[in-house]
């Protein structure tokens, strides 16, 4: 099954042009379909959201119907537009209206997700992480499985493969109706490489290799590695731990900071000790704010950036002289970046990557237990979920339908095809463990990441105090 379900992952892989998840990225992610073609503006988008056809099987709501809807599409996401067209389209067929609430993706919005829920405020339909951040709400039986709502509408979700929708970690059961995945690369700076004679890392790269090129490009000087470990360490803190671990063995939080697993994180966070005690991080690593360190990357005064598939976006962005505008696009600037694989070690392959399917449309109790909005609720997610509109939210990682758009080139700019082409190689995808490992447990090591790199705080003990946090919480 396992070896099915990456097959189909991999088979749909195309690259996310969005800022998403911020800190989580997980944003908050794949499938048996081959990647949509993006469109060049938003009005072509328009246009083919404007023209799709309502699945056949779509509910059909009794008249003019106010839904409350919350998603992450909005801000610098790049399918914020995309959003907004499908949601007119939408309007425009059934005569309803949307009441929008959404917003960026980051941990202000979680935490506002989680209030509305506990104070009764929650939205009909919400978009949102199907991890650990869901389980709140879940718990409290405010959202509706996937097969609670078949009982009256047997067609829901019928186009979605199956297996790549994930199950609560709750119960089991699946809730989240997904449109698109991500991935976790590497992004490379070629103008440092090649100033610093070091070669665009390949499928075979070891930490070993990625250690004698961080000393060449630090020696001609520049920064190595991009990364702001006082502000968002999650890329790092997430491969430096699937680096002592394997692909099947890196969704389980260790029982004991004793046991092998946990000896493995361990060992991760002295992997990233010992990168900073190298100097390879920036000088300002501990203080500097993400945007700061990406900056540095588009600036060309940094090599490598480990991040998600939405962090293209943001590189094609920093190419554009109207970040808004596609048209101004400096296809020479945007030539000097590239994305690869993540440098591996032990038991995980450089091309073994973190990602999947990790958010998606929830209908809520809220919306059910209302007469005049349960068909709308039904009739908008699988609108916003069906084979037509789906594929116009352009440059995802991955789509969970059963079939798959066709892939126009001509569609995509350079990095977007590079990001492809990446994903073509890849050996296996597997979930983040953050995801897993949330709340007050991280504490320790995310928040405590600079304490743990300048030695301060020992490893073991920075581990340790998260997994009784974890395990007693």
């Amino acid at each position: 099954m396992k070896k099915r379900i990456i097959s189909a992952m991999l088979a749909g892989m195309m690259v996310l042009s969005m800022t998403a998840c911020g800190n989580d990225n997980s944003a908050g992610n794949a499938d048996s379909a081959a990647p949509a073609a993006a469109p060049t503006e938003s009005t072509d988008t328009a246009q083919s959201t404007e023209e799709a056809e309502e699945p056949a099987e779509a509910a059909q709501p009794a008249g003019p119907v106010e839904l409350t809807v919350t998603t992450t599409f909005a801000g610098e996401d790049g399918n914020a537009q995309n959003y907004k067209n499908a949601v007119k389209a939408w309007e425009e067929q059934t005569g309803n209206t949307i009441v929008d609430t959404s917003a960026t993706a980051d941990e202000t919005f979680k935490m506002r997700v989680a209030t509305d829920f506990e104070t009764g405020s929650e939205p009909d339909v919400l978009f949102f992480f199907n991890g650990a951040d869901a389980n709140s709400f879940i718990e409290a039986g405010k959202v509706l499985s996937i097969d609670e709502i078949r009982t009256e509408y047997p067609e829901y979700a019928t186009n979605m493969n199956e297996d790549l929708i994930p199950g609560s970690l709750v119960d089991g059961k699946k809730y989240a109706i997904p449109v698109n995945g991500y991935w976790e690369a590497m992004f490379v700076n070629t103008e440092v490489l090649d100033a610093a004679g070091v070669a665009v890392p390949g499928e075979n790269y070891t930490m070993d290799m990625f250690k004698e090129d961080c000393q060449k490009i630090k020696d001609a000087g520049y920064t190595p590695i991009a990364a702001a470990l006082g502000n968002i360490p999650h890329y790092w803190w997430e491969f430096a731990i699937f680096n002592n671990q394997s692909p099947d063995t890196h969704l389980e939080v260790p029982a004991s900071v004793e046991d092998a697993n946990g000896q493995a994180w361990v060992a991760g966070m002295n992997d990233i000790k010992e990168l900073y005690e190298l100097g390879y991080f920036p000088d300002n690593t501990l203080s500097a704010t993400d945007d700061e360190t990406f900056a540095m990357f588009t600036d060309s005064k940094a090599a490598f950036l480990i991040d998600g598939s939405w962090k293209v976006g943001g590189i094609v962005g920093s190419c554009q002289s109207d970040p808004e505008d596609s048209s101004t696009l400096d296809t020479e600037k945007l030539a000097k970046f590239d994305v690869t694989y993540v440098p591996g070690k032990g038991n995980r392959k450089a091309t073994d990557l973190v990602g999947g399917l990790s958010s998606g449309y929830y209908i809520t109790r809220k919306a059910w237990d209302d007469p005049d909005k349960r068909a709308a609720a039904v009739n908008f997610v699988e609108y916003m979920t069906s084979d037509t509109v789906v594929p116009a939210f352009a440059q995802h990682a991955a789509s969970a339908l059963k079939n798959a758009p066709v892939v126009d080139p001509a569609e995509f700019n350079e990095l977007q095809l590079r990001a492809i082409e990446m994903m073509a190689g890849v050996t296996s995808l597997t979930g983040a463990v953050q995801d897993v490992f949330q709340g007050d447990c991280r504490v320790s090591t995310f928040d405590g990441m600079p304490e743990i790199v300048t030695g301060r705080v020992d490893a073991v003990d920075a581990v340790a105090e998260g997994l009784d946090t974890y395990h007693n919480q």
